[in-house]
């Protein structure tokens, strides 16, 4: 992952230039999503946005036609296929591992707005599916006071054509409930991770409050999260913090972080 934003190259915007409408435009598309991804990475205002770039409402526009019509879902999911098959895999996951990370949301705005009492953050959380490569599939945002296991389940209902290969889905103790019940109605399998330390008899327990002991499989997700908006690598500061007044914005910005990650890696 580069640290410094780099625009589309040719062979990147071939990758994706067909999921956009075909009809004649007087704004070159390709300057709008450079524009997108440049604000993902730099997190400016919208009316920040540098000269070089079209007009902010132009961009913001599109913006929010494709967070409507399902264009940045579309283009994740052509991306993720690519990584894979990159990596002599099947397009598809068969396994998604679910979990949630709260962060603090913008002091102005008061929608989807909750209390995290376990982490103590007054924002909203995240709820991320990834598969066993840190890829995001499918993301969700809600108020942080929801439980993960209730504010997971609207997941299932977004999960539209990776759903081919998908047998289990992997999380932790807060998904056993309700969201475990919804997983299996739907057919699929739900498996409670377990701790590296239970499953590999050999290694030594640590010593608790000594060590954290990282959880089998399911430890991809912390990395994704990583990925995106920890404060020490600071990749994408339009998602360190919540800033957007609605949740389908925020949704719209993870899905571009992870995007730019799958330019980098396949195509780079």
């Amino acid at each position: 992952m580069t640290k410094q934003f780099e625009k589309l190259t040719d062979s990147q915007w071939v990758a994706i230039s067909d999921i956009f409408t075909r009809r004649k435009r007087n704004l070159c598309l390709q300057a709008v999503v450079n524009a997108l991804l440049y604000m993902v990475r730099v997190g400016c205002q919208w009316r920040n946005l540098p000269k070089e770039y079209p007009k902010w409402t132009a961009v913001n526009y599109y913006f929010e036609c494709w967070k409507v019509d399902g264009t940045f879902e579309k283009i994740n999911v052509r991306l993720n296929e690519l990584d894979r098959q990159k990596e002599q895999r099947l397009s598809t996951p068969s396994l998604l591992c679910v979990d949630s990370q709260s962060v603090k949301l913008n002091p102005m705005i008061e929608k989807d707005r909750g209390i995290d009492g376990n982490k103590c953050v007054n924002g909203r959380k995240r709820e991320y599916l990834v598969d066993t490569g840190g890829r995001l599939w499918v993301a969700i945002v809600h108020a942080a006071n929801i439980a993960d296991g209730k504010g997971a389940l609207p997941l299932l209902g977004k999960l539209g054509s990776i759903t081919p290969r998908l047998e289990k889905f992997l999380g932790d103790t807060s998904y056993n409930k309700i969201f475990a019940n919804a997983v299996e109605k739907a057919g699929y399998v739900f498996e409670k991770s377990a701790r590296f330390a239970e499953i590999d008899k050999t290694v030594e327990q640590p010593k608790k409050g000594k060590k954290f002991v990282v959880e089998s499989k399911r430890w991809v997700v912390e990395r994704s999260f990583a990925w995106t908006n920890r404060a020490a690598f600071r990749f994408f500061r339009r998602v360190t913090k919540d800033y957007e007044r609605t949740v389908e914005s925020s949704v719209a910005w993870l899905l571009l972080a992870n995007t730019t990650i799958m330019l980098q890696r396949i195509l780079s």
